[in-house]
């Protein structure tokens, strides 16, 4: 399945810009999602990184009864190594305003030498807001995570998703003389916007190690230090 998909994804990626950003299929109970842009809220703020590689996307199956899973590209690997997000899940609304959903994604490097590893989720959606919690944990730390998108900002026309971390290492990380970093957390905060066909995101990512203490520093922001980032994106489809 990983192979199929990662191949899929490249062919998206390929697809002329003439086409929507998102192709959607009906396969008899199946609703298929293949897009350059995430089909799951959950997945994109739980899973897929922060600072993502030049060229992404990803496919998602959804069934009539809820059940649903996909693959996720965040970087295809030609500015950074290759990752790919393989998450299945099922989703259910109690009425028009509030409905949940639970989950299991597994990351995957295949061009690296790294095990892959699992992170469970679960969100609920309230009106136009969505509130997610994941946690995993790995060989070298327990990660937790919240996400919260709350959809768009009315004055400013813009929409908004923050993701707070916690992470608690395995071992202990010396950077002195009997100084040690045994976990940390790191936050990101995001605006978005549609502007003359792109899509404009204004991101600020931070954690609370400072000087030595980034040398520790493993989580999901590009960098440990407090970083503002204006990032433009187009659709190839």
């Amino acid at each position: 399945m990983l192979r199929s998909g990662v191949f899929i994804m490249a062919g998206l990626l390929a697809a002329p810009s003439a086409f929507a950003q998102v192709m959607q299929r009906e396969l008899g109970d199946f609703n298929l999602k293949l897009g350059t842009s995430p089909s799951r809220t959950m997945a994109q703020g739980l899973v897929q990184p922060t600072a993502t590689g030049s060229f992404h996307g990803g496919l998602d199956l959804t069934h009539d009864s809820g059940l649903y899973f996909g693959q996720w590209s965040p970087s295809m690997g030609l500015n950074s190594t290759l990752e790919v997000d393989s998450y299945m899940g099922f989703k259910q609304p109690f009425d028009d305003t509030l409905g949940y959903e639970v989950g299991v994604i597994q990351y995957s490097y295949p061009e690296v030498d790294t095990p892959s590893t699992q992170a469970f989720y679960a969100g609920l959606r309230v009106l136009d807001s969505r509130f997610g919690a994941a946690f995993n944990n790995t060989p070298s730390s327990r990660n937790s995570t919240l996400f919260a998108n709350l959809g768009g900002l009315p004055l400013l026309d813009m929409g908004f998703s923050v993701r707070v971390s916690n992470h608690q290492l395995s071992t202990p990380f010396t950077i002195g003389a009997g100084e040690e970093v045994r976990g940390f957390n790191d936050w990101s905060l995001q605006l978005s916007r549609p502007f003359a066909g792109l899509n404009l995101n204004f991101i600020y990512t931070d954690s609370d190690l400072r000087g030595a203490g980034c040398s520790a520093y493993s989580g999901q922001n590009s960098q440990c230090d407090s970083v503002f980032t204006v990032k433009a994106e187009h659709a190839l489809f």
